[in-house]
C-alpha cells in the first residue's frame, strides 16, 4: 500500500452553462505511485513524480 506523500489539495471551481448556471465541481490530483530506492511505495502528484525520476537519472 502506498503512502500519500503530498500536501496538495484538490482545486474547486464552477462549471458554467450557457444559461450561466454555476455548478460546483472538483479537480482531483493526478496521483502516481512511485517506488523509492529503499522499496517504499509513495503516492505523489505527477509533477512531483516527474521531478523525482529526473533527479534519480541525473545521479547516475
Amino acid at each position: 500500500m502506498a503512502i500519500k506523500a503530498t500536501a496538495k489539495k484538490p482545486m474547486f471551481g464552477n462549471r458554467r452553462s450557457h444559461a450561466l448556471n454555476a455548478t460546483r465541481h472538483m479537480q482531483k490530483l493526478n496521483l502516481q505511485n512511485v517506488t523509492l530506492e529503499d522499496g517504499t511505495k509513495i503516492k505523489v502528484t505527477a509533477r512531483e513524480a516527474k521531478r523525482y525520476r529526473k533527479d534519480i537519472k541525473e545521479e547516475e
